[in-house]
């Protein structure tokens, strides 16, 4: 499973990234989480607010922070 952190390093962003860290976690998956801070692919997703999470490259969240909980259940269904 392929998970992104879209976000140009606020802190937002990097609360996102530690929540999608702990899901994984918790989650005992083989997921591993990437930060992406480059505006030109975080453009080529179509997201306009971050932080924005894609799972296995389809834009689950865009412009706020999920709880852990959240974000287990979005990598659950994906």
């Amino acid at each position: 499973m392929d998970i992104k952190v879209l976000g140009p390093g606020c802190k937002k962003c990097g609360t996102l990234a530690e929540a999608a860290n702990k899901a994984v976690e918790e989650l005992a998956i083989d997921a591993k989480v990437e930060k992406i801070d480059d505006m030109v692919k975080i453009l080529s997703y179509g997201v306009m607010s971050t932080p924005a999470l894609v799972i296995n490259e389809k834009v689950v969240v865009s412009g706020k922070v999920p709880s852990v909980s959240e974000i287990k259940e979005l990598i659950q269904k994906a």
